[in-house]
């Protein structure tokens, strides 16, 4: 278990794909954020860039098992880590006082606080209800007005043409139908409008503990995509060819930093990420005691923190950027 002694200073301090090499390299990121104008996707990802919605058998059943996998465990711990993700993204939006912006699969509300602080007129929506009551309390106790629902980012319960801005931070990637999600970004996007979104790469951090977990579960049901399709620049290129233009695709860094050590932070993240929680829960002793070892490799390999007890990785995501014909 981790510190909790660690837990508190960093509240002080204010989402499956190939196979891993048995040896992974250590990188040391110093260099600037990533331009997409040299993709190195992977073809043999499991990458759906169909833009036909696929038939998903069990539906209802699919829509239930991902909001009890995002309303267990504490997502708001997790979302704390990538504040600093979020305010570097946001920060790059042309967002003036009085533009309407909506966070999709807002989680806690992290795009949809600083929005707000910045004077624009914000709502949020996310699946799972316990993220949402968090994120109304949060904004509650800072004094911001966000109209934050509880609702699913394939069925926007709000009027077309809508939004000036509608954002997302690792969210609608993990929504199970794109071709639906692009429709319903579409249709609440004023023209003129832009839709920013922020998704982690299948070749990043986060895309290879991805790749750890789908060695050892089961696969996804039949028709359901990777999520880290919205990673890769042929694929998203494809969903928004119709209705968007100025579509603008750059690899970024996320840094990710956790007051504990790596044995510590999968802890931290078994405990309060829904997904890692449910997939421990999935399978038995031995096989926990498997991906938690793979999972502590990985976090090991990829630490690049300088302070000792400490984990530090450089995540890349890819940012979407598309302006609504």
């Amino acid at each position: 278990m981790y510190n909790m002694k660690n837990l508190n200073m960093l509240e002080e301090g204010d989402g499956l794909a190939p196979q891993l090499p048995n040896t992974l390299p250590r990188p040391r990121w110093s260099g600037p954020d990533i331009p997409a104008s040299n993709p190195h996707s992977n073809p043999q990802q499991d990458i759906n860039s169909d833009l036909t919605p696929a038939i998903i058998h069990n539906f209802d059943a699919v829509k239930a098992r991902q909001k009890a996998t995002w309303e267990s465990g504490d997502f708001g711990q997790i979302a704390r880590t990538i504040e600093n993700v979020a305010e570097e993204f946001m920060a790059r939006l042309p967002l003036q006082p009085g533009s309407r912006v909506l966070d999709a699969a807002c989680g806690t509300g992290n795009l949809a606080v600083l929005a707000a602080r910045r004077g624009c007129v914000v709502s949020g929506i996310d699946i799972a209800g316990n993220l949402i009551a968090q994120a109304r309390a949060r904004a509650a106790a800072a004094g911001l007005q966000i109209d934050f629902k509880q609702g699913d980012v394939e069925a926007l319960p709000f009027l077309g043409s809508q939004f000036d801005f509608v954002v997302s931070s690792f969210g609608v990637m993990f929504a199970p139908r794109p071709s639906v999600v692009v429709e319903e970004l579409l249709r609440v996007t004023k023209p003129g409008g832009h839709v920013a979104l922020a998704n982690w790469t299948p070749e990043g951090f986060l895309g290879k503990m991805f790749n750890v977990f789908k060695l050892h579960l089961p696969p996804p049901p039949p028709g359901i995509p990777s999520p880290m399709g919205w990673g890769d620049e042929p694929t998203v290129y494809s969903r928004l060819q119709h209705g968007f233009a100025d579509v603008r695709l750059t690899r970024r860094i996320a840094m990710m930093r956790y007051p504990f050590p790596p044995a510590e932070t999968v802890e931290f993240f078994r405990q309060y990420y829904g997904p890692t929680q449910r997939a421990f829960a999935s399978l038995d002793a031995s096989a926990q005691a498997a991906l938690r070892k793979e999972l502590v490799e990985l976090q090991s390999t990829y630490n690049i923190a300088e302070t000792p007890g400490t984990t530090e990785v450089a995540a890349e995501y890819l940012e979407v950027i598309a302006v609504r014909s």
